[in-house]
């Protein structure tokens, strides 16, 4: 491995951790009796460099939906008798990591047929090119997160498109549908999936949730869309709550609760609203602090 490699791979590893860093520490909330600043929500979601990278063991979340990724970039894999669907392929480091565990899981990597992602940012999305050129599958993108997909080069690769998406569409195989929302804020095409799971007779409501994680500078563009999302969201029928980093929906606290024959920890409605409405009350917040700072540098302008 050439030394100049090395540093490719160690300035990615430290890239999350750098960014966590970075991000204000301000303003503060407190949700539900927890305290949340702009920083600990993204400590939060990316952990640590080998939390990015190192596989969480894959588990079987409810009916035909596992989770295959890493301690903190989920990756989601729908099992049916026609093909298997991939939800994000995180970093283009981790596509091998999340081989083996479909594989560890009982199943063939070549079967993922359809590749699907949440949102245009290179921890969820970095590795459709190289899990493409593995598996064959049909990589489908929504519109209006094509162009930051387009941006998404790893080694130069381009970003596979295969089929565009929008709002509300669904996406059907081997007799399971995932419906996309757009739940734009994030990124312009940051999209919420839903599907019915199956299980003991009942069917459940799962909804993958994209990043609602409000940008710390808010411009009228996305407030408006954040708007939406948050509105939208909350009209979403849940039992099972999912998100792009296994932070937003405790995963490590529900996988130590599986056991035989007790409930499926997963199955949590309340749970369901707890990241929403936290991600609301943060923007909430960065909007209040950025109008008075706003107004502060009015007041100040010359003539004032």
């Amino acid at each position: 491995m050439t030394s100049s490699f090395r540093w490719k791979i160690f300035s990615c590893l430290i890239g999350g951790l750098v960014q966590a860093q970075n991000a204000p520490d301000h303003p503060s909330i407190t949700f539900e009796g927890q305290t949340f600043t702009p920083r600990s929500i993204l400590a939060r979601n990316m952990g640590a460099p080998e939390d990015q990278t190192t596989a969480f063991p894959p588990h079987k979340i409810i009916a035909n939906l596992y989770y295959v990724g890493t301690r903190t970039l989920s990756s989601f894999l729908i099992v049916t008798p026609q093909g298997n669907i991939l939800i994000d392929s995180t970093y283009e480091r981790n596509v091998r990591t999340i081989e083996k565990s479909v594989g560890q899981l009982g199943f063939k990597f070549s079967d993922v047929k359809i590749l699907l992602g949440n949102h245009a940012h290179g921890d969820h999305q970095e590795g459709d090119a190289l899990l493409k050129e593995l598996t064959g599958a049909q990589v489908m993108v929504v519109a209006e997160d094509v162009p930051a997909l387009k941006a998404i080069k790893p080694g130069g690769k381009e970003h596979p498109v295969d089929k565009i998406l929008h709002d509300g569409d669904p996406v059907s195989l081997g007799g399971t549908t995932l419906i996309a929302h757009l739940t734009p804020g994030h990124t312009r095409g940051a999209t919420t999936w839903t599907m019915k799971a199956m299980e003991g007779g009942k069917s459940f409501d799962v909804v993958l949730f994209s990043s609602l994680r409000s940008p710390t500078t808010l411009t009228p563009p996305v407030i408006e869309e954040l708007n939406h999302s948050f509105q939208f969201v909350r009209t979403l029928p849940c039992d099972v709550g999912l998100g792009d980093h296994p932070g937003e929906y405790d995963m490590q606290k529900k996988y130590a609760k599986i056991r035989t024959g007790a409930p499926n920890p997963f199955i949590d409605p309340a749970g369901c609203k707890f990241e929403a409405g936290m991600e609301e009350a943060m923007f909430r917040a960065i909007l209040v602090e950025q109008s008075k700072d706003e107004q502060r540098k009015a007041e100040q302008k010359p003539g004032k």
